[in-house]
C-alpha cells in the first residue's frame, strides 16, 4: 500500500511537470482528519459507534468552478462488540473484531454552486462527492490478551482461494462543506459512505457456522474451531452472520489544504 501512495504522488508530480504552469496553479494539497467506523454484523444501525481516529493526506485537481478532482490516502482504525449489541442474539454470539484500514480513492467533487480558491466573491460551497478506489483490512480478534489475524485461521471454513482477500474495493459517497481562508488555504469538511463489496471486515459473513470437519486441512484446526464460535452458551444452531449484506465504513472530518502554485486561472463562472 505505501509503494502504491508512492507512485501515485510521483504520477501527479511528473503530468505536472509536464503541463502548463497553471497545473499547480489549479493543484492542491493537504491533510485530513476524522472518525471513522463500521457498519455490518456486529453494528448493524449505530451511527458512531466505535468510531476511531483516522488521518491522511489530501491531493485535490480544480477542474473548473464547478469540478474538481479528488484523490485521498487515509489510514483508520475500525472495531466492534457483540457484547455492546442490544440484540439478545449478538451478544450470545459474543464475537469481536478490529482492523486497521489503508484506503488510496480518487473521484469528483461536485459544487452545488461556483467557488474558487481565494476569489472573495465565490469564497464557499456544498459539494456531493463521488469516489471509488481500494483498501488494504486485516481483522483481528484478541484471545488470551493477543490479537490474532483471522483471515489466515479461515474460521468459517474457508481454505486457500476461498478465503477472502486482504484488499478490496471501495465506492465511497457523500457530502460536504468548503470554504477559503485567504488566497491560498482552504477547509473542507464532509460526511462520506463507503459502499464495500465484501462481507469480511469483521471476519463474519456465512449465515451458518462451519462444522469441526471443516478445520480438518487447516494449519491450525483447533485454534480455527473456537474461533469460528466463541457463543456464550456454546451453540453452532444460531445465526452467525447475514450472506444477504456487505459490510460499510463512515468517514467523517475535516482537512485543509494548500494552493501549490502562484498563478492566477479565470474561471466560466456560470
Amino acid at each position: 500500500m505505501k509503494n502504491w501512495i508512492l507512485l501515485l504522488f510521483l504520477f501527479i508530480y511528473s503530468v505536472g511537470f509536464s503541463q502548463q504552469a497553471n497545473f499547480w496553479s489549479r493543484s492542491e494539497l493537504g491533510l485530513n482528519l476524522g472518525q471513522m467506523y463500521y457498519i455490518g454484523e456486529l453494528n448493524p444501525y449505530t451511527p458512531f459507534y466505535k468510531s476511531q481516529n483516522a488521518y491522511g493526506l489530501m491531493y485535490r485537481l480544480n477542474r473548473n468552478a464547478r469540478m474538481a478532482y479528488r484523490i485521498n490516502y487515509t489510514y483508520g482504525n475500525l472495531a466492534a462488540y457483540d457484547a455492546d449489541s442490544k440484540i439478545p442474539q449478538n451478544v450470545n454470539r459474543n464475537l469481536h473484531f478490529k482492523t486497521a484500514i489503508h484506503e488510496v480513492v480518487g473521484g469528483l467533487e461536485f459544487y452545488f454552486k461556483s467557488y474558487q480558491l481565494g476569489n472573495p466573491r465565490y469564497p464557499e460551497t456544498f459539494y456531493f462527492l463521488a469516489q471509488i478506489g481500494m483498501f488494504y483490512m486485516n481483522p483481528k480478534t484478541e484471545l488470551n490478551g493477543e490479537w490474532i489475524a483471522l483471515r489466515p485461521l479461515g474460521t468459517e471454513g474457508q481454505t486457500g482461494k476461498k478465503r477472502y482477500n486482504n484488499y478490496q474495493l471501495c465506492v465511497p459517497l457523500g457530502m460536504g462543506y468548503k470554504f477559503s481562508i485567504g488566497k491560498i488555504m482552504a477547509v473542507n469538511l464532509d460526511l462520506s459512505i463507503r459502499k464495500t463489496f465484501t462481507d469480511y471486515i469483521d471476519d463474519v459473513g456465512s449465515n451458518s457456522y462451519a462444522g469441526q470437519a471443516d478445520f480438518i486441512n487447516h494449519d491450525e484446526p483447533s485454534l480455527s474451531y473456537s474461533l469460528s464460535n466463541r457463543s456464550l452458551d456454546g451453540s453452532r444452531t444460531e445465526r452467525r452472520g447475514n450472506e444477504a449484506t456487505k459490510d460499510w465504513y463512515v468517514y467523517a472530518g475535516a482537512s485543509v489544504t494548500i494552493k501549490l502554485g502562484n498563478g492566477n486561472i479565470c474561471w466560466d463562472f456560470k
